[in-house]
């Protein structure tokens, strides 16, 4: 079985967007470098993001999201990014009326079911979930293995938490991952158990 890991870019104070659910410069690094990070080209970071992200990328086999960003995206418009595979979306409302029962989308009833369903469909490969609010519930569940945070110098404030409203107190081990990248930090943690 693969691991688990809870990831998003996140401003230096904590937020994965504003209050009103925009991102502002949190993707900028994505576009900063000139290291194509996919065939598409679209994508372009430094060459130090590209050793770190690319191989992440390729081990990922499914993405958990919550519902609320699956809106947010219009669902990829059914293509799930990166190349990934497989989408599970965390929802209590069924698929979108029209929604293509043949796209490689996953809809399951709170965080256990998501997981289940997600570790069927990764096999050996690594399970990521989407940081915020479902990534909070599945860390408070003791199914987070790993945490990833690409963290970008910007200070929103206020807005969508990391960690959504997780309760509690969770410890991490020292950084196992920490990479400066071109307006980016990215660190890796592992959940101490």
């Amino acid at each position: 079985m693969g691991k688990v890991v809870m990831y998003s870019s996140v401003s230096v104070d904590g937020f994965i967007a504003d209050r009103n659910d925009q991102v502002g410069p949190l993707f900028e690094w994505l576009s900063n470098g000139d290291v194509p990070l996919d065939e598409s080209g679209q994508a372009k970071v430094s060459q130090a993001s590209y050793d770190y992200t690319r191989p992440y990328w390729d081990e990922i086999g499914v993405t958990i999201a919550g519902r609320h960003v699956f809106d947010l995206t219009d669902g990829w418009g059914g293509q799930p990014p990166s190349g990934i595979a497989h989408v599970v979306v965390v929802t209590h409302r069924p698929s979108p009326e029209g929604w293509d029962p043949e796209a490689p989308f996953h809809f399951a009833d709170g965080v256990a079911a998501a997981m289940a369903k997600a570790r069927e469909l990764a096999g050996e490969r690594t399970v990521e979930v989407a940081a915020g609010d479902v990534g909070g519930q599945m860390l408070a569940a003791g199914l987070v293995d790993e945490v990833a945070m690409d963290v970008v110098p910007v200070v929103f404030g206020s807005g969508k938490r990391y960690f959504g409203s997780v309760g509690g107190q969770h410890l991490l081990e020292d950084p196992h991952v920490v990479i400066q990248g071109n307006r980016v930090l990215h660190l890796r943690y592992r959940v101490r158990r």
